[in-house]
């Protein structure tokens, strides 16, 4: 059986942190055959999918044989693993993945949904799990927003792993101005959400499969940071799911499993939905390590319990 993960080049791929990498050695472990390309080697020939796509050895990271043009419907799964932005190479591409599910493949996550469920903006049809959130590009709003909470934090809705993300007060100098700057004049909306004291303790990625949740690790923001992103120098430390986050994984559950989302990141702050993340999320390596917990091949496993 063979599985094609859609990704960024394999020589930038680093193999000790990456999920993408655990995931093709999982698969791997278990006999299936592994290939990859990037998403710029995705076609269309008409309504038939191809790619230029080359067999990998992933363990040890990583060995290449040469590339071949073939027809997407030869793969039994295919992983749309490019890591953000979401720009318009990365759109272009899950329209393509279209095609491919359009000739029976089974596409991971479903490119429709990564098209609709941005990552910041997705998770407001569940706010009662959230914190109290606004967006909008209005400074007017975001002011007003700022005043009734006290103090706010500012996420753009493109961003990722933290980079942007702003902790302002409603009393600090210069905020309109700061306003008018994040929004670009007015022109883009910004999320505001309302600063949860608690991040200090660490936010949780909380990794679910199938609706699931398999594995989480806690995130604890270095000292003078309130962001807790790994990328931003967060550090993992091991954990376990309370009560309230095992009612929000299934409060999530149906609507994952409804629109294809079958591996998604979701971060939690003092009991508090943050933020759904659909787009090539991370935690894997992580969770084995600290949890000692063979997540990647839990994922393959329950795929193909699903495909069987």
């Amino acid at each position: 059986m063979r599985h094609l993960f859609v990704l960024d080049p394999l020589e930038r791929i680093n193999p000790a942190k990456d999920s993408t990498a655990a995931l093709m050695q999982a698969a791997f472990r278990a006999s299936l055959e592994v290939w990859a390309c990037t998403p710029a080697d995705l076609i269309a020939l008409g309504d038939e999918p191809l790619a230029m796509a080359a067999p990998v050895q992933p363990d040890p990271w990583v060995r290449a044989g040469d590339r071949e043009r073939l027809p997407l419907n030869t793969f039994k799964v295919i992983w749309m693993r490019k890591d953000p932005p979401v720009d318009e190479a990365y759109l272009y591409a899950t329209h393509l993945l279209d095609v491919a599910e359009r000739a029976g493949v089974c596409v991971l996550n479903r490119p429709s949904s990564l098209r609709s469920w941005n990552e910041k903006l997705g998770a407001l049809r569940f706010s009662r799990w959230m914190a109290p959130t606004l967006v909008s590009g209005r400074v007017g709003e975001l002011q007003a927003f700022a005043e009734d909470q006290g103090e706010i934090v500012l996420k753009p809705l493109g961003g990722r792993a933290g980079l942007g993300v702003i902790r302002v007060s409603s009393q600090a100098p210069g905020l309109g101005a700061l306003l008018e700057l994040v929004t670009e004049q007015e022109r883009l909306p910004v999320m505001a959400q309302r600063f949860l004291a608690s991040v200090s303790e660490g936010d949780k990625r909380i990794l679910l499969v199938d609706g699931e949740p398999l594995g989480a690790i806690n995130r604890r923001p270095t000292a003078g940071e309130f962001r807790s992103n790994l990328a931003v120098g967060g550090q993992p430390e091991p954990t376990v799911l309370s009560e309230r986050e095992r009612q929000i994984c299934a409060a999530l559950a149906p609507a994952l499993r409804a629109e294809g989302l079958f591996f998604v990141g979701i971060d939690v702050i003092g009991g508090m939905l943050s933020e759904i993340n659909v787009t090539s999320p991370t935690g894997i390596r992580e969770v084995e390590r600290l949890m000692d917990q063979p997540l990647a091949d839990q994922v393959i496993e329950r795929l193909q319990q699903l495909r069987s």
